[in-house]
């Protein structure tokens, strides 16, 4: 490997270790060679989002600049041209590997579009049609480098865990993208609680606020379970990689719930103990042993 290609996949593992805590750990029990490529999907997943969340200062307009001239970059480099990137090469490396789908990518670049537009979504129909992109085409796109006995079978699940894992994500940030200007719960959803936009704002767990919180919980476990066929059907190396990153995500849920569904008095994380519990269990567990969320 070239320096430029090695030097591009060690910075996209360096970006899924500092913001992909749980996916990282998860990440870790799969054999060193599949890693890389895990991490180069993190690493260019990661950066678009960062061009659209860590230069919030900036104006809509310049945002989306950036994120189209990135894009540009990117599509540049599947023609076969120079890329000027300390990530892309990676990315585009791994794509040639896996012959991974192009619409994939596409599509997670017009759900990073929206972000910069779309402030809230009418109905769940709307946010799956976002997420379709952010998070389901993710599940598609890591279902070559994982490897299946039956990649046909498993394409779906790995969609349905895409959804799960972005669900759990906005359920528990929901402060955090409140104040970004950001509600991700469908405002049909907020509509049937009795919640408004400004009482989210206002960050405190009211009744009301509860109960949605609650009946979201609720909808992502739906997706979980949807999900949870596609794993025992993986490579045997990499189930235990997935079973983790299922339980410790799932974990999330269950941090939540403790709390009563108040999401705003502090962010849900799983214990390191836990964490520590679930890897070494699922390393332990058999490959085809089916999955279920814990008790």
């Amino acid at each position: 490997m070239d320096t430029d290609l090695a030097a591009a996949y060690a910075r996209c593992r360096d970006l899924h270790r500092e913001h992909g805590r749980t996916y990282y750990l998860a990440t870790r029990l799969l054999p060193a060679w599949k890693r890389r490529h895990v991490h180069a999907l993190y690493g260019f997943t990661r950066f678009a989002d960062e061009i659209v969340d860590r230069t919030e200062l900036q104006s809509p307009a310049a945002r989306s600049a950036e994120l189209t001239a990135w894009s540009a970059g990117f599509l540049a480099g599947l023609r076969g041209e120079d890329v000027d990137d300390p990530l892309l090469p990676a990315v585009l490396h791994t794509i040639a590997v896996f012959g991974l789908d192009l619409d994939d990518f596409e599509k997670f670049l017009r759900s990073m579009a929206m972000d910069l537009t779309v402030t809230s979504y009418p109905t769940y129909a709307d946010l799956l049609d976002y997420m379709e992109g952010s998070a389901a085409v993710i599940g598609t796109m890591m279902l070559p480098i994982l490897g299946s006995s039956d990649p046909v079978a498993a394409r779906e699940p790995a969609r349905q865990l895409g959804f799960a894992f972005q669900l759990t994500n906005f359920i528990r940030d929901v402060a955090e993208d409140t104040a970004r200007g950001r509600i991700y719960l469908p405002q049909e959803h907020l509509a049937e609680f009795g919640v408004t936009p400004e009482e989210l704002a206002a960050g405190v767990a009211t009744p009301a606020i509860r109960a949605l919180i609650r009946a979201e919980v609720g909808r992502a476990r739906v997706h979980y379970a949807a999900a949870a066929p596609g794993i025992p059907l993986l490579e045997p190396a990499s189930q235990a990689c997935m079973r983790t990153a299922f339980q410790l995500y799932g974990g999330i849920l269950d941090e939540i719930e403790s709390a009563g569904y108040d999401v705003f008095a502090r962010r849900a994380t799983v214990p390191n103990r836990r964490r520590a519990a679930v890897a070494v269990r699922s390393l332990l567990t058999r490959p085809g042993t089916p999955v279920r969320l814990a008790a």
